[in-house]
């Protein structure tokens, strides 16, 4: 006879709007929170700390990746790697920010894509090796993107903060 966590998850792959309810239950925010944390920490420790088995903690991680809820990388400091120069870039669009905004987003240097309110209809974070490959990424790839009407760039000086923890509020 199946346990109630089990008749859950039969749930969640059968009812799409109670699947994205069941997917944030509150073990499963515990489960974000813990990998915002440290997303190398072990299932059985995230297991022990949530009041779950270690295979249930394996399983919820597993459906939180491929519902596209959370997904697990290394966060690097692009300065150590060799990347000099980062900025925001503020574009100002004609037409539909949509199409500017999937072009940008395919664009190897562009890092985060947001269309917004406000002054500029987009803001994207561009992480370069140096000046010249900024000037070249600006002038030669953005700035050439059909509805592209205008841009301003913020060069990063110092980067203050930068936080992958503000867990599941």
């Amino acid at each position: 006879m199946p346990d109630a966590e089990e008749s859950a998850e039969a749930g969640l792959r059968s009812d799409p709007v109670q699947a994205t309810g069941a997917l944030l239950d509150a073990p499963n925010r515990a489960i974000i929170e813990a990998l915002q944390r440290d997303g190398r920490q072990p299932y059985g420790a995230i297991a022990e700390a949530v009041g779950l088995s270690e295979a249930a903690v394996r399983r919820r991680v597993q459906r939180l990746r491929e519902s596209g809820i959370m997904q697990i990388v290394a966060v690097t400091d692009p300065l150590q790697l060799g990347f000099t120069r980062q900025a925001m870039i503020g574009i100002s669009v004609e037409g539909d920010a949509r199409e500017v905004a999937e072009k940008l987003s395919g664009m190897q240097e562009v890092d985060y894509v947001v269309m917004c309110a406000g002054s500029f209809d987009i803001l994207a974070e561009i992480v370069c090796e140096d000046d010249e490959r900024l000037l070249h990424v600006l002038n030669d790839s953005v700035r050439s993107i059909p509805g592209v009407r205008a841009t301003e760039t913020f060069l990063y000086l110092k980067l203050a903060k930068q936080t992958y923890t503000w867990g599941t509020r």
